[in-house]
């Protein structure tokens, strides 16, 4: 029985190419592994038009601030929409890191 996905996933070890297409911040609860405490996080939340070559119509939260760092000078302007992003997780958990390679979007 196939899944039906609306936000996009991160696999360890596996490139995700991704087009963005808009953003929002949104405040979200949730509970930290390593206490067991509840605490509310700022998340970047990208709408994805295009993923691993196929139009999508998917969410990509980012929670991970390594990550969000990463993407934030691209936010001004909505400039992420020039661009094509590749983003590789490396580790898991909150020690994880990102590659982050970015080409220009054909599209456009």
């Amino acid at each position: 029985m196939a899944t039906l996905e609306n936000f996009v996933k991160l696999t360890p070890g596996i490139p995700k190419r991704l087009h963005l297409k808009d953003h929002t911040f949104v405040t979200r609860r949730i509970k930290d592994p390593a206490t067991g405490f509840e605490k509310e996080v700022r998340t970047l939340v990208f709408a994805v038009d295009w993923e691993d070559g196929r139009p999508v119509e998917k969410t990509f939260s980012v929670i991970q601030e390594k990550l969000a760092s990463q993407l934030a000078t691209y936010l001004e302007g909505k400039r992420y929409r020039d661009f094509i992003f590749t983003i590789t997780k490396v580790g898991a958990g909150f020690t994880s890191e990102f590659i982050v390679e970015v080409l220009p979007w054909p599209g456009r």
